[in-house]
């Protein structure tokens, strides 16, 4: 028997139009004094400063966001090993990564005030590529060979511990190859009452991060009723309506677009250029709504401004 699929987005979209993503975590957590110059990245925060990981995401929600994601792009087993954390630690590391963005969402809540004219904002688990837990920018290449099985066995364990901590779904974060698009839809259906978006790493305009067309990416996660929503992150602002714009001529499921500030990072120098110009996100997300995306909001560089900027212009013009 089929199991009946709960989309927790719909309300949000049957009720706004739209549903409001959070924006940068790492960059946000930097701006707040932490190191990150780390292989686990922000995942580093979950056992150095749990306390700052939860009041950033109870900032999103506080600036507008409809959902705030966990801080576990870059968390699995294999890292944690690296590390010296053993399994049953790493467990305890994942499930207090779901417990805090909900206790953040419980705190945000508690205010009659952030109650008022908003539905109950969404806990989303970060799954991010094969290519974050080499810490070595492969999320922006997709140059992993791994065969579908693989990629599928690397995702499992974390999936099944993340999916046993109920957050309301899944966030595929930034995946640039083509046989883990396959990968984690196919895993997904291993547990079949869960949902999740799936948000590609892109080269250019026309193709995923690993040189293989967009269109077969989104083609894929359009065969599977548990991907509610498709589309991009982590890449130019520029970039994101080409994209769009593809991807509405093969899917009715709704479009999702957070890409970075629009800052450029200097590979050699490993920092962001400081006179580079930020893209305007309030203007920007009405001409992303209009190609299609209806999940909507910022990755690297971006911040609470941006959010609110986001939800602030969408509410005023739809």
């Amino acid at each position: 028997m089929k199991v009946p699929l709960i989309n927790p987005i719909q309300p949000f979209l049957d009720t706004q139009r739209c549903f409001i993503l959070d924006g940068a975590l790492a960059s946000e957590m930097e701006r707040r004094g932490a190191n990150l110059n780390d292989p686990l990245w922000s995942s580093r925060m979950l056992f150095e400063s749990p306390e700052l990981v939860q009041q950033v995401c109870y900032d999103y929600y506080q600036a507008g966001a409809d959902v705030a994601v966990s801080s576990t792009y870059q968390a699995t087993f294999e890292g944690f090993e690296r590390r010296g954390v053993g399994e049953r630690e790493a467990i305890t590391i994942f499930q207090k990564s779901i417990q805090l963005v909900k206790e953040a969402r419980e705190d945000f809540l508690g205010n009659p005030d952030n109650r008022r004219g908003r539905l109950k904002p969404l806990v989303a688990a970060s799954i991010g590529p094969y290519g974050a837990f080499l810490a070595d920018g492969s999320e922006y290449s997709g140059h992993y060979s791994l065969s579908v099985p693989e990629l599928m066995d690397f995702h499992r364990k974390r999936m099944s511990i993340l999916v046993e901590c109920e957050p309301d779904l899944l966030a595929f974060e930034t995946i640039p190859n083509h046989n883990e698009v396959v990968a984690l839809v196919k895993l997904l259906s291993e547990f079949p009452k869960m949902t999740a978006w799936l948000s590609l790493s892109t080269k250019g305009r026309a193709q995923l991060a690993d040189e293989t067309p967009f269109d077969k990416a989104v083609e894929i996660a359009n065969q599977s009723d548990q991907i509610i929503a498709v589309g991009i992150n982590c890449l130019p602002p520029e970039n994101v309506l080409p994209l769009l714009k593809i991807a509405q001529k093969i899917t009715s499921k709704p479009l999702l677009a957070y890409p970075n500030s629009g800052e450029k990072w200097d590979a050699k120098n490993h920092c962001w250029l400081p006179d580079a110009e930020k893209g305007d996100f309030g203007t920007l997300s009405l001409e992303w709504y209009n190609a299609g995306a209806r999940l909507i909001g910022g990755c690297c560089r971006t911040s609470m401004k941006d959010v609110a900027n986001i939800r602030k212009s969408l509410q005023n013009s739809l």
